[in-house]
């Protein structure tokens, strides 16, 4: 397996962070539909399997160990993603918004990167300093993110759900 590649449970979430941000990177230079258009699936499958990840394991076990805050406003940015994440998946390379949605993904991702990842306060940071065991995460982490991709290239994953924010109109 490759769990030695990952130390623990943030490392594996940074490494992911990493790998959207090459992928953003390279839509940024790409040319043609086609490629625009694989790299963007790429992007929101990787975007729908981190989050997944991050809301189902990592969120829940940092919940009253960490600001409370965070966890919230980490859920809320999910959702922003997850709306443009569907949208993107929706349409296509032609379609006169999908750059601008593609762009506006991608610094919503920065921003939320930059949040888990800030010295001292940020969450990742917080989460060092609890009793949570990120060795036995990161293992449930690595299962889990097996299913969900043998799930996406099987047939692709549903399209992400909201948790936080209420869509239906008033």
């Amino acid at each position: 397996m490759f769990e030695q590649d990952f130390t623990d449970a943030i490392a594996l979430l940074k490494a992911d962070h990493r790998k959207v941000e090459q992928l953003f990177a390279s839509f940024e230079e790409a040319k043609g539909a086609s490629r625009k258009q694989k790299l963007a699936k790429e992007i929101c499958t990787e975007l729908k399997i981190h989050t997944l990840l991050e809301e189902e394991i990592f969120y829940p076990a940092l919940r009253g160990k960490i600001e409370d805050d965070l966890l919230d406003e980490a859920y809320v940015e999910h959702d922003g993603a997850k709306v443009l994440i569907n949208d993107i998946e929706a349409g296509g390379p032609d379609e006169q918004f999908y750059d601008a949605k593609v762009k506006v993904l991608s610094e919503e991702i920065e921003h939320h990167v930059g949040e888990e990842e800030k010295p001292a306060e940020g969450m990742f940071a917080q989460c060092r300093k609890t009793d949570v065991d990120l060795v036995a995460m990161r293992d449930q982490m690595l299962a889990r993110k097996a299913e969900l991709m043998a799930q996406a290239e099987a047939g692709g994953l549903p399209p992400a759900k909201v948790t936080a924010v209420d869509l239906t109109p008033a």
